[in-house]
């Protein structure tokens, strides 16, 4: 099948999917937060919107960097370098700042499931930080001469959600328990950034170091 990556890239590609998927951010503390306050079901809800809108920007990017690819190569290009830059960018904030994880138990009046699913999505299409993200995180796993790309980016894409799902259904299922030992154990989050910035900065050298050959 012509738009399934070679295995090569299918390894790095779900390493750095799974670093991603535990390292605390915005999506996290809202699922957790939910769970926390109104239940397991309005976790996982606001879990699916946020993987919903994953999949919408997905599509987006395939669309729109397919068209980068055949108008020009060398756009494609740039965008690449600029996404090895970025990933560096990204191992530097987590090593500097660290993760955002601050989940709130609050109580409150029960909130629809459509609504939390709304708000996971909203906070996924919403957070520039996520679109800049798959806009320049994708690219580095597919070749502007591949004539297969585009199926390459969405599968790839499609990837990244299912991989996610089996990290981030467990933290909702034990959402008490992980809120508390996250908390308790800041060098845990902090041996997750380390795994993070390490990672992005590796795959950033090597983009950085093919394109130079």
């Amino acid at each position: 099948m012509s738009f399934i990556p070679d295995t090569s890239t299918l390894i790095q590609f779900a390493i750095a999917t799974i670093i991603l998927a535990i390292t605390p951010g915005p999506d996290m503390t809202l699922f957790v937060s939910r769970t926390l306050s109104q239940g397991r079901a309005t976790g996982f809800a606001s879990m699916a919107g946020a993987l919903c809108g994953t999949l919408i920007h997905t599509t987006l990017v395939v669309v729109g960097i397919s068209a980068l690819i055949v108008a020009s190569p060398m756009a494609f290009f740039v965008l690449k370098i600029f996404g090895a830059g970025y990933l560096v960018f990204l191992a530097w904030q987590a090593l500097t700042k660290g993760s955002a994880f601050s989940p709130e138990k609050r109580t409150g009046p029960q909130v629809s499931l459509f609504r939390s699913w709304a708000a996971g999505l909203g906070v996924n299409l919403l957070n520039p930080k996520i679109i800049l993200f798959f806009m320049t995180f994708l690219p580095q796993f597919v070749s502007a001469h591949d004539p297969n790309a585009s199926g390459k980016l969405f599968f790839l894409g499609v990837m990244f959600i299912v991989l996610s799902i089996p990290v981030t259904a467990p933290m909702v299922l034990a959402a008490e328990k992980f809120s508390a030992a996250m908390k308790a154990s800041p060098r845990v989050t902090r041996v997750v950034d380390y795994l993070f910035g390490g990672v992005f900065s590796a795959f950033a050298l090597k983009i950085l170091t093919a394109q130079a050959k």
